[in-house]
């Protein structure tokens, strides 16, 4: 495919409320992330994605947006947010928005409008459907009906995601052009780069029928009547046509459960987005994206996912390669699972990612090995999808033991626990308690500590990130094709970048055992501690990984 600026970016993802905290009430802010710029810059990443600081009750952590021409108080003001943006180019660092564009909040103008008369043209920016009952047996992405009655009305609003989230009527073309300008105003700002969040969501089946119960409760998931829908793109492709295509931003597209025959229309030649973030690897340790719903998975079963969407999307375009977001655990527990505190087998999956074929995003904490914790009780959760999912895992007949387990795994909280700066108490992020629990008051994996430490997780990401970006090998591992390689060890993870006649072939040793890899002579270029090759035997020790050339 013709090369892009953007395929050669490594993009680092913050969680505002939990990354720092500059005014010291428990809330990470704007002028926080401006602080620790230089920390980013020194990591090597090229652009910022920030999670919604737009104006927001927060029902469900600034993906309820309220007004999306303003700043959260929160977070601070616009005048702030220019100043992040003007630092940030000084230090040659873009910044990606987070669009969230197939619901707003019901605090919105528009909704608050349309609920207080039914004759409002705001009524056509929502879908309403008027009734004695509710119109169909869907159940939302966060528990529930998708179905909310409006008070002194035998009337019904729709909602994908929790009530609070009123679901926009993308077919209503006004409400399309207001779309268009909220996008065109960030643009004028300065922002180059998009990430849209459930943006596969905005066509829905217009039967609107109801189907047959998929749980105790009655309900049939809304994923199967309102996500990739036929017709999806188009209403993306008008989007892109009056926004982003004119001026060449980098957009990544939020589409859980979309098919790899359907990624041509996304990312192919004339694709409505750069590249597509692909959850089927994120959410191979799960049946039907549902957390109760555990896989007993083997290191082959991690390595075909992975590899089949590899070859799946270079087949049209190009990847968002991630293990961890702020939607996801942390990847150390969930994959390494008993190994989540083995620097080693940390460092060794990182590289199992980072050098696939697409842009690389990296999740805050996920470059110190940060890992899940655990909370001892139902009522520490602050995430509504964790708590919905433990009330259906007690509603499908598990025990309040077994449900409290699933959640600990799987919960957002997971990755939004704030940023460890130090082993300071509260970790350096505020000086008083945070919004969210941490995990430990004086956390031990901090960004201070690996600073000093040359072996640690952080020091490796900066190898990692800077072999990628500055290397005599930078083009291959960028622009290569990824092709397999059949190993007869079951613990072996390995592939080849290609490119022209040039290739890397890498190896990873996914388990505690010393491994010998017959391979063909090379040259170590890039690789954990003490990996040797001798008489054409690569010789991996536990978890160790090499690239050679």
């Amino acid at each position: 495919m013709e090369k892009k600026w953007w395929q050669e970016e490594i993009v680092y993802q913050i969680y505002p409320r939990s990354f720092k905290d500059s005014d010291n009430d428990g809330i990470g802010d704007i002028r926080g992330i401006v602080e620790k710029l230089d920390y980013l810059k020194e990591l090597g990443i090229t652009m910022i994605w920030l999670c919604p600081i737009y104006k927001s009750p927060m029902a469900d952590n600034g993906y309820d947006i309220s007004d999306y021409y303003d700043i959260n108080e929160e977070f601070g003001t616009m005048a702030d947010f220019d100043y992040l943006v003007a630092e940030a180019k000084k230090r040659n660092i873009k910044i990606m928005m987070d669009l969230v564009l197939n619901h707003t909040s019901n605090e919105h103008d528009w909704f608050k409008k349309a609920l207080s008369d039914r004759n409002s043209p705001y009524r056509d920016y929502y879908i309403f459907r008027e009734g004695k009952s509710e119109p169909n047996n869907w159940r939302s992405i966060f528990g529930g009906s998708t179905w909310t009655k409006i008070d002194g009305e035998d009337c019904y609003y729709f909602h994908s995601f929790a009530k609070e989230q009123p679901d926009l009527n993308w077919e209503n073309p006004k409400l399309r052009q207001e779309i268009y300008k909220i996008v065109n105003f960030w643009i004028d700002k300065g922002i180059t780069a998009f990430r849209m969040d459930a943006i596969n969501h905005i066509k829905k089946d217009p039967s609107y029928k109801s189907d047959e119960a998929d749980g105790a409760d009655g309900r049939v998931s809304v994923i199967k009547f309102g996500r990739n829908q036929d017709g999806v793109e188009e209403l993306i492709k008008k989007l892109s046509d009056k926004t982003f295509s004119v001026h060449d931003s980098m957009t990544v597209g939020e589409t859980a459960g979309l098919s790899y025959d359907k990624y041509e229309k996304y990312i192919g030649e004339n694709g409505v987005f750069s590249m597509v973030f692909d959850f089927i690897p994120a959410n191979f340790d799960v049946i039907d994206e549902t957390w109760h719903k555990r896989v007993d998975w083997e290191v082959e079963d991690f390595r075909k996912v992975v590899f089949d969407s590899q070859e799946s999307i270079q087949k049209y375009g190009w990847s968002a390669n991630f293990i961890e977001n702020h939607d996801q655990p942390r990847a150390t527990t969930k994959i390494l699972r008993e190994n989540d505190e083995n620097i080693k087998a940390i460092k060794m999956l990182a590289a199992i990612y980072f050098f696939l074929r697409g842009t690389p995003y990296i999740y805050q904490g996920q470059e110190l090995g940060m890992k899940n914790f655990v909370r001892e009780s139902a009522d520490d959760f602050h995430d509504i999808q964790s708590i919905d999912s433990y009330k259906r895992a007690i509603e499908e007949g598990f025990s309040e033991k077994e449900a409290l387990d699933f959640t600990n795994l799987r919960s957002r909280d997971n990755g939004r626990v704030p940023f460890a700066w130090t082993n300071e108490r509260y970790g350096g992020f505020s000086k008083v308690k945070p919004w969210l629990g941490m995990a430990y008051e004086n956390p031990k994996v901090n960004a201070a500590d690996q600073e000093k430490d040359k072996n640690s997780v952080l020091n490796f990401y900066k190898k990692m990130i800077d072999f990628r970006q500055n290397s005599k090998y930078s083009d291959i591992l960028t622009y290569g094709e990824f092709e397999p390689i059949t190993s007869e060890n079951k613990n072996i993870i390995a592939y080849e970048r290609k490119l022209g006649d040039e290739k890397v072939s890498l190896y990873f040793n996914f388990s505690k055992e010393n491994i010998k890899e017959e391979i063909c002579n090379g040259e170590i270029i890039f690789a954990s501690e003490d990996i040797k090759i001798e008489d054409r035997y690569l010789l991996l020790d536990d978890f160790g990984f090499a690239l050679i050339k």
